[in-house]
């Protein structure tokens, strides 16, 4: 995978929110979204976000060790 084809899939994902936002359906390939499917929507998003990251090298993972 490519950052541009990360990039592409996140801004089809973020375009399915902003219709579903203001009422409307989108599709995707063969898929029509409504608003009942905005939680898959959320986690594409939130998906496609990581990858995009990843492939940037600016991964917003943290580890963090608690100390007594």
């Amino acid at each position: 995978m490519t950052l541009e084809q990360a990039n592409q899939h996140l801004q089809a994902w973020l375009s399915a929110d902003l219709a579903l936002a203001t009422g409307k359906e989108y599709r995707i390939g063969e898929r029509t979204l409504r608003r009942t499917d905005a939680a898959e929507v959320k986690e594409r998003i939130a998906y496609w976000s990581r990858q995009v990251s990843q492939l940037t090298g600016r991964s917003r993972t943290r580890r963090v060790i608690p100390i007594d």
